[in-house]
């Protein structure tokens, strides 16, 4: 009996070159004002092993709390390396009015039927997303500070999973 392998036509795409999200991990430019951070982690399936070529998409405030400053666009992506590891250069963000100081991520990755939203705090605190999530879960959602360097490390599913957001 012949085995029938998957062609992309039977799997779930859509589907990410690798060049896809290359030079857009670094959202820090000379002129801009604010302390300069990485952020870092690895993103993992619900077995542990790693998630290659997952793609990250952020979306944060200036140092000031500030969504509209024509100097920092705000916006960045990255894609996971075959370890599963990914890395933003950016600013740390001030709060938005209402708000505690976070970024959020979206995770777009080749048989995922719909793309998956979270936010990655600096510190606990009163915010009306974090408050959103089960008190046991949310330090989930709290980056874990190595000097300049933030952790924040993601799982898709299972015990330990990263808490995910709808629309």
């Amino acid at each position: 009996m012949k085995r029938l392998i998957p062609t992309a036509e039977m799997t779930l795409g859509p589907f990410f070159p690798r060049e896809f999200a290359q030079g857009a991990d670094d959202l820090t430019s000379p002129s801009l004002a604010g302390e300069r951070i990485e952020i870092i982690g690895r993103v993992a399936q619900m077995d542990g092993r790693p998630l290659d070529n997952l793609v990250l998409e952020i979306r944060q405030a200036d140092s000031r709390g500030r969504f509209d400053d024509p100097a920092f666009l705000g916006w960045g992506r990255a894609a996971t390396d075959t370890q599963g590891l990914y890395r933003f250069r950016t600013i740390k963000p001030g709060a938005p009015q209402g708000r505690i100081a976070h970024v959020n991520f979206l995770l777009l990755y080749s048989g995922l039927m719909r793309q998956l939203q979270t936010a990655m705090f600096f510190e606990p605190g009163k915010d009306p997303v974090l408050d959103a999530v089960a008190p046991h879960l949310r330090e989930r959602l709290v980056a874990r500070r190595e000097g300049t360097v933030y952790r924040f490390d993601l799982k898709l599913r299972g015990e330990g999973e990263t808490p995910f957001f709808d629309d």
